[in-house]
């Protein structure tokens, strides 16, 4: 069974996803400005003090992708991003695991929060991936066809001919220095 399968089945139809995953934005948007605005904080709390700078460079990540998210026509992209950025944030919290953390309870629990919005993340992605699919946009769909184009005004009858009677004036033949090779 597809995730889409079971997403419609509990009633997350198209326009569901998209909220789901404006959601996920709209979270990312906010967890970015807590990374921005409290890096110290949030470091203390995990007691991860030094990782501040790593912080808010990872708050800047998620506020991008949190735009990219509630912009994009096609947020899978933005919402593989998100997938993507989860896995640095546990490779960081991975650090904190360690018996020399007394804040090592706080790093477990952050790391449970990030797997499962990492759930959230994937599932999101795999149902936005399959109504694109299902849906034929995207690199399935069809391309327009240019054969009955010319790219000129009147058809190849009427313009046989039309340029026999041209002249050439002196500077549409180039300049005097250039003549010799043309």
């Amino acid at each position: 069974m597809t995730v889409q399968e079971i997403m419609d089945r509990e009633g997350l139809a198209p326009e569901r996803t998209r909220k789901v995953a404006n959601g996920l934005g709209w979270f990312s948007i906010g967890l970015g400005l807590a990374e921005v605005l409290a890096p110290r904080a949030i470091a203390r709390f995990l007691g991860m003090k030094g990782s501040e700078p790593v912080l808010m460079a990872y708050g800047v990540r998620e506020i991008v992708t949190g735009i990219g998210i509630l912009t994009a026509k096609d947020q899978e992209p933005w919402i593989l991003g998100r997938v993507a950025g989860d896995g640095l944030d546990i490779l960081s919290l991975l650090k904190g695991v360690s018996e020399n953390n007394p804040k090592q309870a706080n790093v477990v629990g952050a790391l449970a929060m990030v797997g499962g919005i990492t759930a959230v993340d994937l599932l999101t992605a795999q149902a936005l991936s399959e109504q694109k699919q299902k849906s034929g946009s995207g690199a399935r769909r069809r391309l327009a066809s240019y054969r009955q184009r010319r790219g000129m005004p009147r058809s190849p009858e009427e313009m046989r001919g039309a340029a026999s009677d041209f002249r050439a004036s002196e500077e549409f033949r180039g300049p005097a220095a250039m003549r010799p090779w043309i």
